[in-house]
């Protein structure tokens, strides 16, 4: 009796794990600031607008100062950053990220100062000021110095204050969700739940495309739209996802899903190694040669190659690419005999998975 074929993999999620609402997203914050308080530092004199910066800073203040003519090695130019939250209220606060931007080697125990933060359009939605931690420190000198993590980039908890309302707006008429990861069968299925839930089957909810479904807010939640959207997130659906194969090269990782299979098919692989080996001999002058005579070193190079036997393995129909990886894995393959092995059954049309090379 043949064996029954394998059902895809799914998975009940809740709608809060796969979907956003459109409108209601986070916001990109940047700013340009200055640190003060290194103990020697800072940017170095090939860094000019660190010292026009500090000098512009000192005359808003009442002192006048020539930029060429100061030279501070406790003070360095960052470029400040932060995530605003979405619907984020006046006198909130969110964590900061500073870098320098300058040839500071280390920001350890510096002192950001106020610094506007200003989105794409040019906008300040929050002001940063505070200590800077690091998690990193920079010691010693010139070719006795030890370096530990990353001491030119630090973060500020806590270290800005909101000053505008974030720019996010609450759906009054109908709510858009949007798929974080974009697939037809997902999204017919989430509209079929929706219907399902508030609209006693019949078609309320609408999957306009692969990544976005359209729901009116019912009449019994009008004027009440974040207890519809409360209502919404709770719902668990079906997902699906196509099969795919991840493969980062450079580390020799590989990641498939347990749905992924292969036709039936017979493999042969082997490796051919070369080695090239080079020693050097000391040839001695003989006795009585002369005072022109000279010792010399002769290299010798051999070159030996080595070719295994050619590993068999065949796959019978519904074989999957976990049973190839443990099987390959039984014989002694490498990761990067494994890469080569499914790399060449996607192009023999073996294998029916979208391979992504990270």
């Amino acid at each position: 009796m043949a064996a029954a074929a394998p059902q895809p993999f799914t998975s009940l999620v809740r709608l809060k794990d796969i979907a956003t609402i459109e409108g209601v997203r986070d916001n990109q914050l940047i700013g340009y600031g200055v640190v003060v308080g290194l103990a020697g530092t800072g940017d170095r004199r090939q860094t000019v607008f660190s010292a026009q910066t500090l000098s512009n800073l000192l005359q808003r203040m009442g002192v006048t100062v020539d930029p060429t003519s100061i030279q501070v090695r406790n003070t360095a130019a960052v470029m400040v950053t932060a995530t605003l939250p979405p619907f984020a209220q006046p006198g909130s606060r969110i964590d900061v990220s500073v870098a320098a931007v300058g040839d500071s080697p280390a920001l350890q125990g510096g002192l950001l100062l106020l610094t506007p933060l200003k989105s794409a359009n040019g906008d300040t939605f929050a002001v940063a000021q505070g200590s800077v931690v690091t998690g990193g420190f920079s010691a010693g000198k010139a070719g006795n110095s030890a370096t530990v993590n990353h001491p030119t980039a630090g973060r500020i908890a806590d270290g800005a204050i909101v000053e505008r309302v974030a720019p996010s707006v609450v759906p009054t008429k109908e709510v858009r969700l949007q798929l974080r990861h974009p697939d037809f069968t997902t999204a017919s299925r989430v509209a079929a739940s929706l219907n399902k839930a508030f609209g006693g089957g019949t078609g309320v909810a609408l999957a306009s495309s692969s990544s976005l479904v359209v729901v009116p807010i019912p009449a019994e939640f009008a004027g009440r739209a974040v207890d519809f959207i409360a209502a919404i997130e709770r719902i668990c659906v079906e997902t699906d996802r196509s099969a795919k194969i991840a493969i980062n090269e450079k580390t020799g990782t590989i990641v498939f899903g347990s749905d992924v299979r292969i036709a039936p098919v017979s493999i042969l692989h082997g490796n051919l190694t070369v080695e090239i080996q080079t020693t050097y001999l000391v040839s001695q002058p003989g006795p009585f040669s002369g005072s022109s005579a000279q010792t010399v070193t002769v290299p010798q190079t051999t070159v030996t190659t080595k070719e295994e036997k050619a590993k068999n393995l065949v796959l019978g129909n519904g074989a999957s690419v976990e049973d190839l990886v443990r099987s390959l894995t039984a014989i002694g393959s490498t990761p990067r005999d494994i890469i080569a092995i499914l790399q060449n059954l996607k192009a023999a049309g073996a294998i029916d998975a979208e391979i992504e090379i990270l």
